[in-house]
């Protein structure tokens, strides 16, 4: 019995020092990264990961990245990248400690990477033992893993925060919740960076030939002029900067001799985002009416369902296609006055039939906005969609030939006293102050 007594402890000693050397090779790997940048936030990480990572390398900046989001990859300093092994294709935190020794070995000026934890306790993990970020971004607070960060949003925006950099800087485009993430800055000595949509002009915009928003820009930008590259700079690296596997695009099909304007907005699944991306796409003209929107219901989503089905009275489709189970989860949440236009297709279709009922019901020409999850139905819908023939430019209607399009309002945020940043700020390593301090948002002050 003591030898076995013998041996647990010994095996204990073991991993007590096996983590304890393990832990001092993380730090030496952090520690040869001078800028660490960790992006949070519900909606938007992963395409804020890539711009600001753009828009460093357009500055001349040595930078390594990793995205989570859709697809994670692994982003090297040439803007080339590679999907992130998974051991039996499970996420899990600790696959940041590889990620940071392989950034590394390029001994690269900054780093920056998307924050993959949910549950609050994780997310503190995140910053104060696995990437010690120096900057931080909180993007924004929706209505997501409420399950997790919940119930409210307050309770959400102060889980976010916990990846907020002791002594550090932290940049955010909430605006709603801007008097509590004050706060929490205040708590932690962090200076807090509220950036201004209205900043970024549309001439900025047209340089991408993927769709973003404007309040992910910005972010990108504030954290450029941060550590000293300049605007045009920064924007000219973010317009080379590749796109998210799950960036939000139109793809244009004929079926039938039908055109098809498909917008896949699945990656938004809050409400919120949702109806953003949808107006943004309509006020841009990505897609133009006749609208046909599909949502896909997944059983252990009942409650997200019944908010896509909300939506439909601010989206204002043609027709409204329900596919996936339970549909009746999305359909009792959508106003009595669409129940006429609803086509409810279920979960048993497979690929080939969803898509012929879908074109079935289009006369010349539609736009198809796909929300919800992607999961189950979805998943085969975008699959089958690719199968038809992409639509050429000759297929597309001139202006005049189209139908007007209603006009939808386009939401953009009021202008903060505070929240301008000018160019010439440089960071120093985690743990210290900015010795050249920008305007900050002073945690006295209410906006």
């Amino acid at each position: 019995m003591v030898f076995l007594y013998c041996v647990l402890l010994g095996s204990c000693v073991l991993l007590l020092l096996g983590g304890l050397i393990e832990q001092r090779r993380h730090y030496a790997n952090l520690n040869r990264i001078p800028h660490r940048i960790m992006i949070n936030g519900i909606r938007g990480k992963s395409s804020i990961t890539r711009l600001c990572a753009g828009a460093l390398r357009g500055g001349g900046l040595v930078t390594v990245a990793k995205t989570t989001g859709t697809a994670a990859r692994f982003i090297h300093p040439d803007a080339s990248e590679e999907p992130v092994y998974r051991k039996f294709g499970i996420a899990n935190v600790i696959e940041q400690i590889g990620i940071v020794r392989r950034a590394s070995a390029y001994r690269p000026d900054a780093l920056v990477i998307e924050c993959m934890a949910v549950m609050p306790d994780l997310q503190e993990i995140s910053q104060d033992k696995l990437i010690h970020s120096n900057i931080g971004v909180l993007c924004n607070v929706r209505e997501d893993h409420l399950a997790e960060m919940g119930p409210t949003l307050d309770d959400v925006a102060r889980s976010l925060s916990r990846t907020m950099p002791v002594g550090g800087v932290c940049v955010t485009a909430e605006q709603e919740r801007l008097p509590l993430l004050k706060r929490e800055a205040a708590r932690r000595d962090c200076a807090l960076y509220l950036v201004r949509p209205d900043a970024v002009t549309d001439e900025d915009m047209a340089g991408f030939t993927w769709i973003t928003f404007k309040e992910n820009v910005a972010i990108a930008l504030t954290v450029a002029e941060l550590l000293g590259v300049n605007r045009a700079s920064a924007l000219a690296g973010m317009w080379a900067a590749p796109p998210d596997p799950g960036v939000l695009e139109v793809k244009r099909y004929l079926a039938d001799g039908k055109l098809l304007r498909v917008a896949n907005v699945f990656a938004a699944n809050d409400p919120q985002s949702t109806l953003m991306n949808v107006r943004r796409l309509l006020a841009s003209g990505g897609i133009e009416r006749p609208l046909h929107l599909v949502i896909n219901c997944r059983p252990d989503r009942v409650e997200r369902n019944g908010q896509m089905g909300a939506l439909v009275a601010d989206i204002e489709p043609e027709r409204v296609v329900l596919i996936g189970a339970p549909t009746r989860s999305a359909k009792v949440a959508i106003p009595q006055k669409w129940h006429d236009t609803i086509v409810d297709l279920g979960g048993t279709r497979d690929a080939t039939e969803l898509v012929d009922e879908i074109v079935d019901g289009i006369d010349e020409h539609a736009s198809l906005v796909a929300i919800g999850n992607i999961h189950g139905q979805g998943e085969l819908l975008l699959e089958q969609l690719d199968t038809l023939p992409v639509a050429a430019a000759s297929d597309v209607p001139a202006p005049r030939d189209r139908e007007e399009a209603r006009p939808t309002p386009h939401p953009r945020s009021e202008h903060v006293p505070g929240g301008d940043v000018p160019t010439g700020g440089r960071l120093p390593k985690a743990g210290t102050h900015v010795t050249q301090p920008l305007p900050r948002i002073q945690p006295g002050h209410e906006s």
